[in-house]
């Protein structure tokens, strides 16, 4: 396998000064995604948003396997609770969360959907909008120490981000789902293994050794069958599912928001996400 350089890079081998809140590289078939605001706890705003869909909506036909990671100490802490309130001052009828809520869902799609092989590598917390973006990868591989979170409930708001939870229930069942919106309590990587949610909890030392051992034989498998097969696992999934409206997460996202009039509060602690 013929590797780039080891730096963060667009596939054309210059670097991609555009971005701020993401960062790419490329290694041969593989192309390595990191959310990059990790002063923030990588958290998602409307920027990232328009950025991963540079990355992933318009996806090279050469990659075969997509790695998302986090910057920092945390994978995701999900939206940014200051930019919802902005959206909220500018057009209390939730226009802003209407749009960013489509493109969370285009660029949810996106990675799940595509033609390359996702993989998530999570470590530390992932929270709302983050716990969506690692479940849209087909494989999700976690350190010992990562947890995860469900808060939307907590903060006013229904859990409709990106597709998130018909994609959950498919994963992990409905009634364990009902149980952890309905309490949006944590849990720690051992029950997100047991749930499905995570396929393989590592020491966090050996997250990158997990992710090389997965993308090393899908890169050899050959090209067409490698995406046909991908295309059938999702095909087959979404036949399993009685419904899957995804497409109201935006609206009804921004429907509850605006009727409660006010930004999300509290939430996981960290004073400036929510998902």
């Amino acid at each position: 396998m013929k590797l780039s350089l080891p730096e963060f890079l667009t596939p054309s081998g210059r670097s991609e000064d555009r971005f701020s809140t993401v960062r790419t590289r490329r290694e041969g078939p593989v192309l390595y995604v990191e959310l990059h605001a990790p002063d923030t706890g990588n958290a998602v705003t409307e920027a990232m948003l328009d950025e991963l869909l540079d990355v992933v909506a318009v996806p090279d036909p050469e990659v075969r396997v997509l790695v998302l990671s986090g910057a920092g100490a945390d994978f995701c802490l999900g939206g940014d609770r200051t930019e919802f309130g902005q959206w909220l001052e500018e057009d209390p009828a939730g226009r802003g969360i209407r749009i960013a809520g489509e493109k969370a869902r285009r660029v949810c799609e996106a990675i799940s959907g595509g033609r390359a092989v996702t993989i998530a590598r999570v470590q530390g917390k992932a929270v709302g909008a983050g716990f969506a973006l690692a479940l849209a990868c087909d494989l999700r591989v976690g350190a010992d120490t990562a947890a995860f979170r469900l808060p939307e409930l907590a903060l006013g708001l229904p859990t409709a981000w990106g597709g998130l939870l018909p994609r959950l229930i498919h994963e992990v069942g409905a009634a364990r789902v009902r149980e952890l919106i309905l309490t949006g309590r944590a849990f720690d990587a051992a029950e997100a293994h047991e749930l499905s949610v995570l396929q393989r909890v590592v020491p966090e030392a050996e997250l990158d050794a997990a992710v090389a051992a997965w993308a090393k034989p899908v890169v050899r498998r050959p090209e067409a069958a490698l995406r046909v097969t991908k295309a059938l696992l999702n095909s087959y999934a979404a036949a399993t599912r009685l419904a899957d409206p995804s497409f109201l997460d935006a609206e009804l996202m921004a429907s509850v928001a605006a009727a409660t009039r006010r930004p999300p509060a509290g939430g996981d602690g960290t004073g400036g996400s929510h998902s």
